[in-house]
């Protein structure tokens, strides 16, 4: 340990001494040469890049909020059951919008073309309405969902960005289309918040180059970036699409200039730096140097966390897995198994568990030796996990005892991946020492239902394992609650 301590206080002398090193000869370097590549390779190109992520993180809780949904069984099933009572969905609709502090949400159905928001239904759109072609083209496109600028009837027109996304039923057939939708005054106040942040620029254009986002103080008489000269003489670069850095002069100022397009949008991303600012900035010799300790800072972190995370997962797997097999131990169990509890009121599926241990395993302890008994629990172990799902979770409760928790399994499909797994132990035994030593095993399935806790469905699965040693082992048995009864008759 001292060792290891040594060794990473040298590292971090070493980091450190670099990082001294560093700021002193970029003290000695800055030149108005460097500043200007400085500006247009580095600093604005950074800057374009947070900005576009930023914006795409922004737009990532719509977009989940369009992807929930989607997938709401209620909206599934009010549009599977005929659309009955226009007042429920523009409850629903109504209800995401204020919850979400969204501008707009929407539901448009397949089946009737109607159009539904939060005060019932606006239109019925038609393929022959250009306004309409969005839900067109939605109902043809194979990715989920989409980003699209329109302007909102609902909302007098108001610009607004929508997220459509795709509504499937429960068999994958296409039934419609919903999302929300945010103001585009929203946009702009998180690009006055990116403006303020970077101290630059940032507005966006379309393809004919006209300005259709900007932050405050843009001027106002700039409508068209095409029109200054030297703008228009990068046209063609600038419409490629590819980032690209370039400069202009501007009533005797040097103006930087980054732009990238923006898919989600069909939009041109611009960040500007004037020359003045950025040359007072940049040869101020201290923001230099906090810049470049900060960079050495990050690396030391990173340096660190790498080392402190290796650790952690180390005794993550440590404290999670089963020595012998290599599989999930009891404690990890608990967890999981809580968990999967805890979503069954939210995902309304079922899953299933399967208790099982081998048979007359004390006999082979005895006979073989504990040795052997490693070796047949070891093979039972591999048997099973090639047996089962990727998804189903497997775990030694103890000693030769081992449960399997079956997300979205039914207790009928439960109980025949119990009798394969039955099956394949019994036909594959375990080779140790050059001996084959047969094993089998007895097997209790459960399904969860209703109130169940995990105290619970581990004792009716305690309880068919039971059943299933008693009634001669080598055989599978259930246990299972009735519906509960229907008290309004």
């Amino acid at each position: 340990m001292e060792q290891r301590n040594r060794r990473l206080i040298t590292i971090i002398s070493l980091l450190l001494t670099a990082g001294f090193l560093g700021i002193s000869i970029t003290s000695y370097l800055v030149s108005s040469s460097s500043l200007k590549s400085h500006i247009t390779q580095n600093e604005l190109p950074l800057t374009g890049d947070n900005v576009y992520s930023e914006i795409q993180r922004d737009l990532l809780r719509p977009i989940f909020i369009a992807s929930l949904m989607a997938t709401d069984t209620f909206l599934r099933d009010w549009v599977i059951q005929g659309e009955k009572g226009t007042e429920k969905i523009s409850h629903y609709l109504g209800e995401i919008k204020e919850k979400y502090n969204t501008f707009s949400s929407f539901f448009v159905s397949d089946a009737t073309n109607r159009y539904y928001y939060s005060d019932g239904i606006l239109k019925t759109v038609s393929s022959e309405q250009d306004r309409d072609q969005w839900y067109f083209r939605i109902k043809e496109m194979d990715t989920d969902y989409e980003i699209n600028v329109d302007p909102d009837m609902a909302n007098k027109d108001t610009m607004t960005i929508f997220i459509n996304h795709r509504v499937h039923d429960y068999d994958g057939n296409y039934i419609g289309a919903t999302g929300v939708g945010l103001a585009i005054y929203a946009v702009k106040s998180l690009i006055n918040t990116y403006q303020e942040r970077y101290q630059r620029s940032i507005y966006f254009t379309d393809k004919n180059g006209r300005v259709t986002l900007h932050g405050q103080d843009f001027p106002k008489t700039r409508k068209n970036i095409f029109d200054i000269q030297a703008m228009a003489e990068h046209k063609g670069e600038i419409l490629k699409g590819d980032p690209l850095s370039f400069e202009y002069q501007d009533n005797g100022e040097t103006v930087y200039v980054n732009n990238r397009y923006i898919p989600e949008f069909g939009w041109y991303l611009f960040v500007e730096q004037r020359g003045d600012e950025a040359i007072e900035k940049i040869r101020n010799t201290l923001i230099a140097n906090l810049c470049l300790s900060f960079v050495i800072t990050a690396i030391i972190l990173v340096a660190t966390n790498l080392t402190i995370s290796s650790y952690q997962k180390r005794l993550t797997r440590m404290a999670s897995t089963d020595k012998l097999t290599g599989i999930y131990n009891r404690r990890a169990f608990d967890i999981i198994i809580n968990q999967t509890l805890k979503d069954v009121p939210r995902d309304q599926k079922p899953f299933s568990l399967i208790l099982f241990d081998i048979d007359h395993f004390k006999r082979i302890n005895d006979t073989h030796g504990h040795m052997t008994g490693d070796c047949v629990i070891q093979k039972v172990v591999a048997t099973t996990g090639k047996t089962i799902r990727s998804s189903d979770v497997l775990c030694r409760w103890g000693g030769e005892e081992f449960l399997i928790l079956l997300k979205e399994c039914t207790r009928e499909d439960a109980l025949a991946t119990a009798e394969k797994i039955r099956r394949a132990v019994e036909a594959a035994p375990a080779l140790c020492q050059e001996r084959a030593i047969p094993a089998t095993i007895s097997i209790g399935v459960t399904e969860q239902v209703h109130m169940d806790t995990r105290e619970s469905i581990l004792k009716r699965a305690d309880k068919a394992l039971y059943a299933a040693k008693a009634n001669g082992r080598n055989r599978c048995e259930t246990a299972f609650l009735p519906p509960p009864e229907d008290k309004n008759g």
